[in-house]
């Protein structure tokens, strides 16, 4: 049992306000594995006004004297692969090679990209000749990070936040938090000034809120569902605080009629069912010709057939579970529906795996529909997707387009320049020509529902940063 039984603040670890601890529950066993502090919003306070004093200095930081920090805590997170990689397969289920590979060591190569675009940003620009403009930190941000993806996430958000210039305050998800101590102990002995990084613990409502409507506090950047970002736009709205929000997707796996069917529908599955389909870009819809639909049922049923679910820790393991018993029951639910609704079951469907009566374990499942179903419309985030049939090339980029939500997309087709002028017309934040991979330089984000503001790469650090006019 790992017990946490402190919170990160001004450089120290000390005891929560709250009196009560918060379980982290193995997905694959369904047991207790960890508890943390339930925090309070005294906690917060504590670490807001730290930060703030905190932000005074480190906002007058050099370039230099940001890189050198990051540079070290980045090299002591990557001498903890194995134990990040081990946490995140106990705390979310992912399996181990994935957790290894996109999580732990991903997690740290999007500090590598902070480091690398500091010195790329334009701090100082001559507009004119009695005219400079300079960017700034945005000031103390609060940092609130996902579970799907524990410490790429906090990279993403306190690591650019961080070399921006700004200071942090992080709440790690209750469900997946141990990261968030990992990372605050490598800048620690990075030598990050006290303050610069603080590290919460608690409930959404209780710490989540708190932190949002501190007047202390300057900017809010979350990953979440939409719920949890209107409500965090609600209350940042009170003291008119900027906030960057990425809220998931819907996102469409565009086959035009002249791609390679069976490579397109083979990658875009895989791409939709990583992370046990609990990523926020999945392409849980794939829009192919109708004239295509019985290959690509063929095609879909044996990629889904595939995967092999059970222990995260069995190298041979391809599908982990889902992340915690509340996902499990909403994924299960729109399985459901989608059954209720009268969609075709390509394979999968209700309950688990064969031979697995323990874990969050959802059977990988694929329907074939139209646009207008729930299945098709609302965000599951679980190993679900749904076919989608199109008459033409327009009819493809409107169905791609009918959806609330505007985070990302992919095209495929035999030639590149078609493909690249679909893209054009999709409006979302991110689309994936012919499998390309998405690039930890490119920013991401989204529209509509899925939020605004961007991560990664230079842009996700500017993110955090503000323009001055110097004039005279």
């Amino acid at each position: 049992m790992i017990e946490h039984s402190k919170i990160f603040i001004n450089g120290e670890w000390v005891d929560s306000a709250g009196t009560g601890t918060l379980t982290v529950i193995n997905p694959a066993t369904e047991e207790t594995f960890a508890t943390i502090p339930s925090g309070t919003a005294k906690d917060v306070d504590l670490a807001a006004n730290a930060a703030a004093d905190a932000f005074l200095a480190w906002s007058q930081s050099t370039i230099a004297d940001r890189v050198d920090i990051i540079t070290r805590a980045a090299r002591l997170l990557r001498a903890r692969t194995e134990e990040i990689t081990r946490t995140i397969v106990c705390e979310v289920g992912h399996p181990w090679a994935w957790a290894e590979a996109f999580h732990a060591r991903g997690a740290v190569e999007d500090l590598d990209v902070v480091i690398e675009s500091l010195p790329k940003i334009t701090w100082s620009e001559p507009i004119d000749n009695d005219v400079n403009v300079v960017r700034e930190p945005a000031g103390v941000v609060g940092a609130i990070t996902p579970w799907n993806a524990p410490l790429a996430a906090i990279c993403t958000k306190a690591g650019a936040a961080i070399g921006a210039g700004c200071a942090v305050i992080l709440k790690g998800s209750e469900v997946a938090p141990l990261t968030s101590f990992m990372f605050a102990e490598a800048f620690a002995e990075a030598g990050l000034p006290p303050g610069v990084l603080n590290v919460v613990c608690g409930t959404g409502p209780e710490v989540g809120e708190a932190i949002v409507a501190h007047p202390a506090v300057d900017m809010i950047s979350l990953t979440g569902s939409v719920r949890a970002g209107q409500r965090i736009m609600e209350v940042a709205s009170r003291s008119v605080k900027r906030v960057v929000l990425e809220l998931g997707g819907k996102s469409a796996n565009l086959v035009l009629d002249d791609a390679d069917l069976e490579l397109a529908v083979t990658e875009g599955i895989h791409e939709a069912f990583r992370n046990a389909g609990q990523s926020c870009g999945a392409l849980s819809r794939i829009l192919v010709p109708a004239k295509s639909l019985a290959r690509v049922e063929e095609i879909a049923a044996a990629v889904a057939g595939s995967y092999v679910p059970g222990d995260p820790f069995d190298p041979a393991t391809t599908l982990g579970p889902l992340a915690n018993g509340a996902q499990f029951q909403r994924v299960q639910g729109y399985i459901h529906a989608g059954v209720d609704d009268g969609l075709r079951v390509i394979t999968g469907g209700l309950g688990r795996p064969d031979g697995l009566d323990r874990g969050f374990f959802v059977q990988p499942t694929i329907f074939s529909s139209d646009n207008t179903s729930r299945t098709a419309r609302e965000e599951i985030f679980g190993p679900v997707l749904t076919i989608i049939t199109y008459r033409d090339e327009e009819d493809a980029i409107a169905i791609a387009n009918d959806s609330p939500f505007g985070l990302a997309g992919a095209v495929w087709s035999s030639d590149v320049e078609r493909a690249r002028r679909v893209a054009r017309r999709i409006r979302v934040g991110r689309v994936l020509i012919n499998g390309h991979p998405m690039g930890r330089r490119a920013p991401h984000g989204g529209c509509k529902l899925s939020g605004f503001g961007r991560e990664r790469g230079r842009f996700g650090v500017e993110e955090f940063t503000q323009y001055k006019s110097i004039i005279g």
